[in-house]
């Protein structure tokens, strides 16, 4: 049985979505990202290239686990701008991604019907205009041998096709390698195994 956690989906590439309603405008752009750090990098960003926009919305949703989200409204009515994003961002099931929703007012106040909708339908076409990707959780196992086991290790490496981050071959050899979470159990007890 796989775990829950085992896989996620993101997006692999940027999407860009529009939306006019009442002369206003709203620019969505989509992004990977994989830290806070990113994610207030990408928001400073777009303040800086879009200064004279009224408002700048986004939300984010970050980790395999999906526990680590914000929505943000920028000074437009309370759950009007961050959440719509944000739920845009979970029924389609993404994680690791930013939506920035910048809006220009056209000098007609949409309500606050109006703004749920225009967030939601400018975010919900970045998304659909970003490649989506499926990735795998993955743990790094890291093994120290002696060189004469180098063949039995590579063997095992062979057979279960973890990524080899890196290898080092000297009086004591090491080798760090990343596989999928739910295998990395099985392969730290078949490499344990061969010290025996």
């Amino acid at each position: 049985m796989q775990l829950e956690t085992d896989e996620y989906k993101t997006i692999k590439t940027k999407g860009e979505g529009f939306y006019s309603e009442k002369r206003s405008k709203f620019l969505a752009f989509a992004h990977h990202v994989e830290t806070i750090d990113e994610v207030k990098a990408v928001v400073t960003d777009y303040r800086k290239k879009y200064f004279d926009a009224r408002h700048v919305c986004y939300a984010y949703m970050l980790g395999a686990g999906r526990q680590d989200f914000r929505a943000n409204d920028d000074g437009e009515p309370s759950s009007t701008a961050g959440k719509p994003i944000l739920g845009q961002i979970n029924s389609s099931e993404l994680t690791d991604v930013l939506i920035v929703v910048v809006r220009y007012y056209g000098g007609v106040n949409l309500g606050t019907g109006g703004l749920i909708v225009a967030y939601r339908t400018a975010a919900a076409e970045a998304i659909a205009s970003a490649e989506t990707e499926v990735r795998q959780v993955e743990e790094e196992v890291v093994y120290s041998f002696t060189y004469p086991m180098m063949n039995d290790v590579m063997r095992i490496v062979k057979e279960m096709s973890p990524r080899i981050l890196s290898q080092t071959y000297d009086n004591t050899c090491e080798i760090r390698l990343s596989i999928r979470k739910s295998e990395a159990e099985q392969l730290r007890h078949r490499l344990s195994k061969l010290s025996f």
